[in-house]
């Protein structure tokens, strides 16, 4: 079994990615979501968290041969890159979602160099939005990021383009595809309901998938 189809596994099985399309889930943004997606949940299951840190060091190393810390997306990322630095024997840190209005008043937790080489460790990308505020953090403090790893990612266009627009390059452990393939295969959701999950994940403000 490959390392993405385990990862999707992985989190169908915790419930940490959940499907229900139809009883969907309705976002902040008033969005209706067929898929509930929390990673977090992957640290209080110790088999499941092994295969993610393990998982996320392997793509690392093939990915960011070069990297010289890790940094944490706050607050989700912090403990994978944490776990996953220790696994590598690599420092981490992580970026706050603003500065500190106290102390210091860092942003950026941790020692970072200028010109140190970083890889940005995250839970999920849905739009790209937050993870690029990090990475932009980052690189007005000098550092040169070599990319994003992350646990899951939607592969929503508007996150592709994001990404691409800022010159960052993302590998994911594993992505919506393959999970909805997985859950379909496995009995978590009916095989005809693969196609609707795709065209919501292709434009999530057209509530036609659930026709």
């Amino acid at each position: 079994m490959n390392l993405q189809t385990q990862i999707a596994k992985d989190l169908l099985k915790i419930k940490a990615v959940f499907f229900r399309p139809e009883e969907p889930f309705t976002w902040a943004s008033g969005i209706k979501s067929p898929v509930y997606c929390d990673n977090r949940l992957t640290l209080t299951a110790p088999e499941v968290r092994t295969d993610v840190e393990e998982g996320l060091k392997k793509l690392i190393e093939e990915n960011y041969p070069e990297a010289q810390v890790l940094m944490g997306t706050s607050t989700a990322g912090i403990a994978h890159a944490a776990i996953t630095a220790h696994l590598m024997g690599l420092p981490m840190g992580y970026v706050r979602s603003g500065a500190k209005d106290h102390g210091r008043q860092n942003q950026i937790e941790g020692k970072l160099e200028a010109g140190q080489k970083v890889v940005v460790v995250e839970d999920l990308i849905s739009t790209g939005g937050s993870v690029l505020e990090v990475v932009d953090v980052l690189r007005n403090a000098g550092a040169e990021v070599l990319g994003i790893v992350s646990i899951f990612t939607y592969g929503m266009q508007k996150g592709l383009d994001r990404l691409a627009a800022a010159n960052v390059k993302n590998v994911s452990l594993t992505d919506f595809d393959c999970i909805a393939a997985v859950a379909a295969e496995d009995g978590y959701i009916a095989k005809e309901d693969v196609a609707r999950l795709i065209r919501f994940r292709n434009n999530p403000a057209d509530e036609s998938w659930r026709d």
